[in-house]
């Protein structure tokens, strides 16, 4: 098949063009709006037709240029503008372009909306403008949805973005006021497809509203990080995978009522335009839009033309909104479609020499889109997921029921929330199969390869694989053999040597935060601290083949030592818990218990003596609440087949030199560092210990420093060799023949 590709270099140029002029001032803007426009009229002139991609790229250029001049300077020059460089307390009109959205900064949840400022009073000024801004403020935000209009009072600040002319720190907001009717029956749809998804598991409850219009507000961080490790993101955010299936169906329904071209076009621009309603006009939105309008295109222009609709759809949203250009999910979406347009039907033709037709599409859209967007995604992430095709392959057949039963059940919720529930449980159980595939496919060890390189060095290194497949796929042996092979490396990979025989302890890579696993045998273990990320510490254990947890110990209620708790319970028994004074995590199946100084334990190969908090209370130290908890830290004594490990949790200082005075033998083998390595460590401390070996559990390019410079230097005056997480991932300390060896896995 021939593709019209004379778009592409104009559509490239403008791309390049409006990721470079937004973070430019308008004052460049307008010196390439001219110098392209005078250039366009010249090629126009002296080459009017062998010339015309040249003009067209001229064009296109000059267009973004003036968008990018236009906009930046209404930013720049707006009187909302100089008020936030003023830092003006303001009285605002204020009207929510996206749905406000909840996040926890500093231990308490916040919110975070963007609005479209109307109008902005304060002393002196009065101003009206259609300036866009991000407001952030306390309680409750339900009511702020797209289309609805609110008063609010204050504080102004500059804004990092160039696109917005104002950052709002809110103090005081009236009630919001109802939106149009079209903004409003969109907000009752989707409150239909929640409500009708109620009887099914929270998971799936969360997933479905993501499918059909984009409501991701619900999904749990470990589906997140499951789905991106395996692929699937863009099944929770509104794309062209979304547009497509609503498209499918309804031009189906259209044609079934003898409905015929010219009809259908109108009938798919009239599901576009309430697709957007429905899912919100954010970019990702108005950009699955664009790719659904790609779609339509080709309806009617053939397959040869959808390659040069897709070119005039990117040229359109760059004009439309030139910060587009730097988006991911623009990138992602963009490159996708292309990728499906081109090399698709190639694809699909060699493997239809010995496959039916349906699967060999089934099988090389994917393929196709996954090549295609491989560079980005491995400059975006750091990985490149070596299970997407088979997991999308897995998914795909659940995608588009879950999402066409969860519209019809929040379009049925309109009139009756009990009609709405049978719609919803299919779309429940179909989700719950996307998430099944999601979970099994990043649960594999080899589900990523992170790609260290450069990312640039895809761009060669892609378009090699991509005609390596393209080469063997019409060789049915070789492509099945090869196929088949890849599965089984990545289903069950070559032994890395882990967990390494006569393990004792693990500290695991957790990132910023603790968690460290003492080998009970039996595949049983006592972990203490669980880390800040659950899917962290489900992988560790899941690694060391633990599928019991006899004791989970809290040393401390901090975030990152007791937030990966749901990850410990996830597919495995946990028998007790045992918190200190500043407590932990539970459930209500679950005994806990207050560990108490001299308090001991054994279980399995794991002997333990509770050393610290002192029984006269936690040391408090004035002006540092984080240091008091900190030195209530439980501090364990334990002994795994005569290896003895100092577990001391985040004490500090102070807590370490009255630990010392209460315990004056506090010898062992390994230390696990206090507080992830920070600079505040007592000497006296580190004497009394004298370990060979030490491990710091600290996250990669953390904030805090760790683990600090100072702390490393203590370490070698006291010949203490040490292991870091966010360098050599989990650390492995290893009994062999009455040897201590560490081996690690990065």
């Amino acid at each position: 098949m021939t593709h019209d590709l004379r778009m592409v270099p104009p559509a490239l140029v403008a791309w390049g063009a409006a990721a470079w002029l937004v973070t430019a001032s308008s004052y460049v803007s307008v010196v390439v709006a001219i110098g392209s426009i005078v250039m366009a009229g010249a090629l126009a002139r002296w080459r009017p037709h062998r010339g015309l991609v040249w003009v067209l790229t001229a064009v296109c250029l000059a267009a973004i240029a003036v968008s990018c001049a236009w906009r930046l300077t209404t930013i720049e020059h707006s009187p909302l503008t100089d008020l936030a460089r003023e830092h003006r307390l303001t009285t605002l009109d204020l009207e929510v372009r996206r749905d406000a959205r909840t996040f926890t900064h500093h231990g308490h949840d916040s919110v975070v909306v963007e609005v479209l400022v109307r109008r902005a009073v304060s002393r002196d000024a009065d101003i009206t403008t259609r300036d866009h801004a991000t407001a952030f403020l306390d309680g409750d935000a339900a009511d702020l949805v797209v289309g609805r209009r609110f008063t609010a009072t204050g504080r102004l600040a500059p804004s990092d973005n160039s696109d917005e002319a104002a950052v709002i720190d809110v103090v005081r907001r009236g009630p919001a006021d109802r939106a149009t009717w079209w903004w409003e029956a969109s907000e009752r749809v989707r409150e239909g497809v929640r409500q009708s998804v109620t009887p099914v598991g929270d998971e799936p409850e969360a997933l479905v509203p993501a499918l059909v219009d984009g409501d991701d507000g619900r999904v749990s961080d470990k589906v997140e990080e499951d789905f991106r490790r395996s692929g699937l993101t863009h099944l929770m955010a509104v794309s062209g995978t979304n547009l497509t299936i609503v498209l499918a169906v309804v031009m189906a329904i259209g044609r079934a009522a003898g409905v015929r071209r010219r009809g259908l076009w109108v009938l798919g621009a009239v599901s576009i335009i309430a697709f957007v309603l429905l899912a919100r006009p954010d970019p990702s939105v108005v950009r699955a839009a664009a790719m659904g309008a790609v779609g339509v295109a080709a309806l009617g222009f053939g397959a040869r033309g959808g390659v040069r609709a897709l070119a005039w759809a990117i040229v359109g949203l760059l004009f439309l909104d030139p910060w587009l250009a730097r988006s991911a999910g623009f990138v992602l979406s963009a490159t996708a479609t292309g990728g499906i347009l081109l090399l698709a039907p190639p694809f699909a033709h060699r493997l239809e020499r010995w496959m039916p037709r349906w699967c060999a599409l089934a099988i090389a859209v994917p393929i196709a889109a996954q090549l295609v967007c491989t560079p980005a995604i491995a400059a975006l992430s750091g990985e490149i997921s070596l299970v997407a095709v088979v997991a999308n392959l897995l998914a795909a057949p659940a995608v588009a029921p879950a999402t066409v039963a969860g519209l019809v059940g929040g379009i049925v919720a309109l009139v009756s929330v009990p009609l709405s529930h049978p719609p919803g449980i299919v779309a429940g159980a179909c989700a719950s199969w996307i998430l099944t595939v999601g979970h099994r496919a990043a649960a594999l060890d080899s589900a990523s390869l992170e790609w260290r390189s450069p990312w640039q060095w895809l761009l060669v290194l892609v378009p090699l694989v991509t005609a390596v497949i393209m080469a063997i796929s019409s060789r049915p042996v070789v492509f099945i053999g090869l196929s088949a092979g890849l599965l089984i490396a990545v289903w069950r990979p070559p032994q890395t040597g882990w967990p390494p025989a006569g393990w004792v302890m693990v500290a695991c890579d957790v990132g910023q935060g603790d968690a460290t696993v003492l080998n009970a045998s039996g595949g049983s273990a006592v972990v203490v601290d669980a880390g800040p990320d659950p899917t962290a510490i489900d992988r560790c254990l899941d690694r060391l083949n633990v599928h019991r947890v006899r004791l989970m110990v809290f040393t401390h209620g901090h975030a990152d030592h007791i937030d990966g708790w749901p990850g410990v319970l996830d597919g495995r028994q946990v028998d007790q818990v045992a918190v200190g004074p500043t407590g932990g995590p539970g459930r209500a199946d679950i005994p806990q218990h207050l560990a108490t100084p001299g308090e001991s334990f054994t279980v399995g190969d794991v002997t333990a003596r509770v050393l610290w908090p002192a029984a006269s209370g936690p040391i408090r130290v004035a002006g540092s609440e984080g240091s008091t908890a900190n030195n209530a830290s439980i501090v364990l004594a334990a002994q795994v087949r005569g290896v003895r490990l100092m577990l001391s949790g985040d004490i500090e200082p102070e807590a370490q030199d009255g630990l010392l005075r209460e315990h004056p033998d506090l010898s062992a083998d390994v230390l696990k560092m206090p507080h992830h390595g920070s600079a505040r460590q007592s000497k006296a401390f580190f004497d009394a210990v004298g370990a060979r070996l030490a491990t710091i559990s600290a996250g990669e390019d953390n904030d805090y420093g760790h683990p600090a410079a100072a702390a490393l230097s203590l370490l070698r005056e006291e010949d203490m060799q040490w292991w870091r997480t966010d360098t050599d991932g989990d650390i492995a300390i290893v009994e062999r023949d009455g040897r201590l060896l560490v081996v690690t896995r990065d």
